[in-house]
């Protein structure tokens, strides 16, 4: 059973911090990319982050460029999303995504207010 639990969220000032954690099961982790999405109140899914299967390459959207980065760790199962210089438009519930799979487990909500 495919299994990803996001965790790390919180409530957080502007330019704040937070890290987002995501562990994975159920598959062979190592040999797939990852994705970090989020859903903002009232909007739809969005791709924030990805990181291929080695950790060489990443992609990220431009609004979240040079505050956000995503890495793993192949020997937890673990992909993870530094975030830093918060904004109250980064206030989302984010997922991790197993692409090639088509999963995304339980979120983890950001809340970005002063």
């Amino acid at each position: 059973e495919v299994q990803l639990q996001a965790s790390g969220g919180g409530l957080v000032q502007p330019g704040g911090s937070l890290r987002l954690s995501c562990a994975a099961s159920g598959f062979t982790f190592s040999s797939y990319g990852m994705t970090w999405i989020r859903q903002a109140p009232g909007k739809g899914l969005e791709g924030v982050s990805t990181i291929s299967d080695g950790g060489v390459n990443t992609y990220y959207i431009d609004s979240v460029k040079g505050r956000f980065t995503i890495s793993r760790d192949n020997a937890k199962n673990t992909v993870y999303l530094q975030m830093h210089s918060l904004k109250p438009e980064d206030t989302a519930l984010y997922y991790c995504y197993w692409d090639s799979g088509g999963y995304w487990g339980q979120g983890t909500q950001v809340t970005v207010s002063s």
